[in-house]
């Protein structure tokens, strides 16, 4: 069924459905594992392997290079229908797109060329930038290091996220002249270990742990400065979030709805024999959906922002770059709390639809409001609704970026 046909708006682009075909007969058997994964903890293996095959992972690598050439609203709306089915699988995804969008804006066409041959093959790239502890907001503590005329790369990073399913890993370093850079290893080179330790209670099989690295030999090719990665890199990467939200709300909402609509048994202080004719429970129905469409209509117009500052890259006119990142950046936070709420009260609010039944473990029904919470607790929101307002009374730009960590 289309997109339109299911209710949940225009399609971003008039070869959209053309595109989407080739994905939903596999989002729909991901669909079909979802919740048995969850309950037994199997990490999605074989269903990143699927999309792999298809080409879903080079949606956005130009079609010179073997990928489908997506815009950027075809690529979100495509997370959003691939978050429906497995939320995890997003956001295992997240950092290879971002590696891509990297490219695609790189000024080094040695580089890009190399990289995108690479992603066009179907290799894919996992980030590996947080670290724990002590860490310094300002400075990292994985080296890139020069031995014997040989880069080596050591040190080690939590929030890997999706670095267990990945071909490479791009990680976040400081080099001897305290620059900050992007080094990219393959999972498998010596000294490369990746451990599956993640252990917060909702995406839980992102395999967003622990990775470590002693002394891994470095490509000076693999190298790049992180003033250089794609300006509106930010906006990207929460876009993510907020297009994986979106897909939350509309499995939520369509489990919900199959599960009322098989229900036989009703409570006598309801208002009909069967639950699926009862008028507040279909109530509470309309208002789940409608909470995704919602997000999903949000969501679009961050989808289109960050296009606009696409195209502004490729203009070379750095006055419009500057404008069209920093307006997408005001988009997507204005966007970021308001989809957040809508998702999380969703979450909460499909159980007045059901009976106590609905709690039951293995319809792993929880799971949307724990994955919902934990999206949402990246990069806080709290902040997004300041730096909006700041915007707004007195004209202050959005922060460029932002790094966790204990203060200088």
């Amino acid at each position: 069924m289309s997109q339109i046909d299911s209710a949940w708006g225009a399609v971003p682009s008039a070869r959209y459905e053309a595109l989407a075909a080739r994905f939903r007969p596999i989002f729909a058997q991901i669909r079909e594992g979802a919740v048995e994964r969850e309950l037994e903890r199997r990490l999605p293996l074989q269903e990143l392997q699927w999309l792999k095959e298809a080409g879903f992972t080079t949606l956005r690598v130009p079609v010179e290079y073997g990928g489908a050439g997506a815009s950027l609203p075809e690529l979100f709306n495509l997370l959003i229908e691939l978050a429906e089915a497995d939320s995890n699988l997003v956001q295992s995804l997240r950092g290879h797109f971002g590696f891509g969008e990297n490219l695609l804006n790189s000024r080094d066409p040695e580089y890009q060329g190399v990289w995108l041959e690479r992603l066009g093959r179907g290799e894919t790239v996992s980030p590996a930038s947080g670290e724990v502890g002590n860490a310094k907001q300002l400075e990292f503590g994985t080296r890139l290091s020069l031995h014997g005329g040989h880069w080596q790369l050591s040190g080690s990073k939590f929030y890997t996220t999706g670095a267990l399913y990945a071909d490479w890993v791009d990680v976040s370093a400081n080099n001897p002249d305290e620059q900050r850079v992007s080094v990219t290893v393959r999972t498998n080179d010596p000294g490369v270990e990746i451990i599956d330790d993640w252990n917060g209670f909702g995406q839980t099989l992102t395999a967003s742990g622990t990775a470590h690295f002693r002394e891994v030999p470095v490509d000076p090719l693999n190298v790049i400065l992180a003033e250089n990665r794609f300006r509106y890199s930010p906006a990207f990467f929460q876009s993510v979030h907020t297009a994986t939200l979106t897909g939350i709300g509309r499995a939520l909402a369509e489990e919900t709805a199959g599960h009322v609509a098989r229900r036989t048994r009703s409570f006598s202080s309801g208002n009909a024999p069967r639950v699926a004719h009862d008028p507040q429970v279909l109530q509470v129905v309309g208002n789940l959906r409608s909470a995704a469409y919602a997000a999903g209509a949000i969501a679009a117009q961050n989808f289109q922002a960050l296009e606009r500052a696409h195209q502004a890259h490729l203009s070379d006119d750095e006055h419009a770059l500057s404008h069209a990142v920093n307006i997408a950046e005001l988009e997507v936070a204005q966007s970021q709390t308001i989809v957040s709420d809508l998702i999380i009260k969703a979450s909460g609010d499909l159980f007045d639809a059901l009976s106590a039944s609905a709690t039951l473990k293995p319809l792993g029904l929880d799971r949307f409001w724990r994955n919902a919470r934990t999206l949402s607790s990246h990069n806080p929101r709290i902040y997004k609704s300041r730096i909006v307002g700041d915007f707004a009374v007195n004209g202050t730009p959005p922060p460029a970026q932002w790094r966790i960590g204990v203060a200088e």
